[in-house]
């Protein structure tokens, strides 16, 4: 719902907690959402329940994040990507208990890119453009361009035709 400001032209669910204002025309955020203050959200997105989104991501314009998503440090989601359901993005290769990174590595989603529901996406990993990664796949590799990749790890195993 707006708040009243003409200017304002997005969604937010009133149990959502949006403390960003760098959301973008027709994006709809849902209940039990919270979203930091440096987040920058396209136009056109669709963010469900439970997600979680820190402060140094980006996401592009006409993006789709399912519940129960957590988008950390360092995410960035181009234009037109899917992220399913419990997707979960990893950004510390070696985590430990309050010792944080002073920055932590990019995780970039190409343009177009699906990832479905429970896949794992390791930190530093870039998922080419149109690319397709399988329901409970974990990503340890770069995935290139239009690849379908399944499995654990995950590999190709074809690759998208594109007119």
């Amino acid at each position: 719902m707006n708040t009243g400001e003409p200017s304002i032209t997005y969604f937010i669910h009133r149990l959502a907690c949006v403390e960003t204002k760098n959301i973008g025309r027709g994006t709809r955020i849902w209940a039990f959402a919270h979203i930091l203050p440096n987040a920058i959200i396209g136009e056109d997105v669709n963010i469900c329940d439970h997600t979680f989104i820190e402060n140094d991501v980006v996401i592009g314009n006409r993006v789709t994040i399912k519940c129960g998503v957590y988008l950390w440090d360092g995410i960035r989601l181009e234009d037109d990507v899917f992220v399913g359901p419990n997707v979960a993005f990893t950004n510390d290769k070696l985590p430990r208990s309050r010792k944080y990174l002073d920055k932590f590595p990019e995780i970039i989603v190409r343009e177009g890119a699906s990832i479905g529901a429970s896949a794992v996406i390791l930190p530093g990993i870039a998922i080419g453009k149109n690319a397709m990664i399988g329901a409970g796949a974990v990503v340890t590799h770069n995935v290139p361009d239009n690849a379908v990749v399944v499995g654990n790890p995950a590999r190709i195993i074809r690759f998208i035709e594109v007119d």
